[in-house]
C-alpha cells in the first residue's frame, strides 16, 4: 500500500470515528476532555489527512 493510500485510509477512518463521538456522546460526561470536542478535533484531523493522501497521489500520478 503506498504512503498515498494509507493516508487516505487513515483519515477516512479517523473522520468517521470523529463523526461518531461528535454525534454520539453529547450526554457522556467525562472529567478530563468533552468527548464531542474530541470529535471534532478528531473529523478535522482525517480531513487534513484525507487532503494530504489526494495531494500525494495526484502528485504521484504526475
Amino acid at each position: 500500500m503506498s504512503k498515498a493510500r494509507g493516508n487516505l485510509v487513515e483519515g477516512i477512518v479517523t473522520f468517521v470515528t470523529g463523526l461518531g463521538l461528535w454525534l454520539f456522546t453529547g450526554d457522556v460526561e467525562v472529567p478530563v476532555v468533552t468527548l464531542t470536542k474530541v470529535g471534532v478535533v478528531m473529523m478535522c484531523v482525517g480531513g487534513v489527512l484525507v487532503a494530504s493522501g489526494l495531494w500525494q497521489e495526484a502528485r504521484s500520478k504526475n
